[in-house]
C-alpha cells in the first residue's frame, strides 16, 4: 500500500486537529460552534482556509470582518494577522491547508 489515509472527526463539537504535519503542507481541520473563535494569530505559512460547512468570518491585518460561506477558499499570505471566528447560527467547519510548512520559514 503506497497510501497514507488520514481521519478527521465529523463533530459538531469545537475541534482543532492537526491531520497532517509536513515541511511541505500542514492541514489542520476546525469545527467551530456559533460565537466560538481561534486565537488572534499571525499565519505561520500561506494560509487556505477551505470552508466546508457554516461561514467563516475574518479579520485579516486591519480589514473589515468579512463572511465565507461554505464553498468558499479564503487564501492569506505568511505574516498575515488573522482573526478567525463564527459569527454564524450554523456549526463552521472548515480545513487550513498551509503550504509549504510553516518549517519552511523557520529555516
Amino acid at each position: 500500500m503506497i497510501e497514507t489515509v488520514h481521519s478527521y472527526a465529523l463533530t459538531d463539537e469545537k475541534s482543532i486537529e492537526k491531520i497532517i504535519q509536513s515541511e511541505y503542507v500542514n492541514i489542520n481541520h476546525v469545527v467551530l460552534g456559533k460565537g466560538e473563535a481561534l486565537p488572534i494569530h499571525e499565519a505561520n505559512s500561506h494560509a487556505n482556509l477551505i470552508v466546508i460547512r457554516g461561514a467563516v468570518t475574518l479579520a485579516l491585518d486591519d480589514q473589515e470582518p468579512h463572511a465565507y460561506p461554505a464553498g468558499s477558499i479564503v487564501s492569506a499570505p505568511y505574516g498575515t494577522r488573522m482573526n478567525v471566528s463564527n459569527q454564524g447560527e450554523a456549526v463552521l467547519e472548515f480545513f487550513i491547508v498551509k503550504a509549504p510548512g510553516p518549517e519552511y520559514f523557520t529555516k
